[in-house]
């Protein structure tokens, strides 16, 4: 029943680990199917290069493993709280992919530079904050819940990145095709924004008319970018 969704997220999990975004167990791809009510996610620590598609964990919306036998990631708790408060969000991808996740440590959110990333982000990519000592009995659901509250709701599309504080990346989609790709995208803008601030000299931001007219062009109800559907 759950092989063909298993499959994809597999393929999802490798596409991340060929683009480079990360290394040795340091991430996961999760994706929600809403008909099924299911969500598959990769297994906790198990390499990219020995894992199966028969490997990746089916769970229900409430985390109990459906299908599988090994243990699902870890940052399950994370994906779950992001799912169950942002219903357009069918795919996360997280890494610790290397630009992306320096801006993180930095605690800082990525400013929108050029038209790079105003093509694919509405706006800054937001630094979610840390957690408190309190919250630390249920870390990666916080951290999940954490995320949701930077998202504006019915807008997660527009902005499909975020940044954990001294953690690491976060991105999504309405599919697995598009969290990956925003994924690979986020980490490309946050190499150019760290360059851009390396450089002498001051970093102007994206003035906003140009911003909206590069993010609109791709995505807007006017789009023009590419060929007609």
């Amino acid at each position: 029943m759950y092989q063909s969704l298993k499959q994809a997220v597999y393929k999802a999990n490798l596409e991340v680990k060929e683009a480079g975004l990360v290394l040795f167990t340091w991430g996961n791809v999760s994706a929600r199917d809403a008909s099924l009510q299911v969500i598959a996610i990769k297994p906790s620590g198990v390499p990219y290069e020995s894992m199966k598609a028969d490997d990746i964990v089916i769970v229900d919306y409430d985390g109990t493993v459906i299908e599988g036998t090994l243990r699902p990631s870890v940052d399950l708790p994370t994906h779950l709280e992001i799912y169950k408060r942002h219903p357009e969000i069918n795919a996360i991808v997280h890494t610790h992919s290397t630009y992306a996740t320096a801006w993180a440590q930095k605690g800082r959110a990525i400013r929108v530079y050029g038209t790079t990333h105003a093509d694919y982000f509405a706006d800054e990519i937001p630094c979610a904050g840390y957690l408190r000592p309190s919250q630390m009995d249920e870390y990666e659901k916080n951290t999940g819940i954490l995320i949701s509250e930077t998202i504006k709701r019915g807008k997660a599309n527009e902005l499909p990145a975020a940044i954990v504080k001294g953690h690491g990346a976060f991105t999504w989609g309405n599919s697995l095709a598009d969290a990956v790709y925003h994924a690979i995208v986020l980490e490309q803008v946050a190499k150019l924004a760290f360059l851009t601030e390396t450089l002498p000299g001051w970093s102007p931001q994206l003035p906003e008319h140009i911003k909206k007219t590069h993010y609109l062009r791709k995505h807007g109800p006017k789009a023009s970018y590419g060929q007609k559907k």
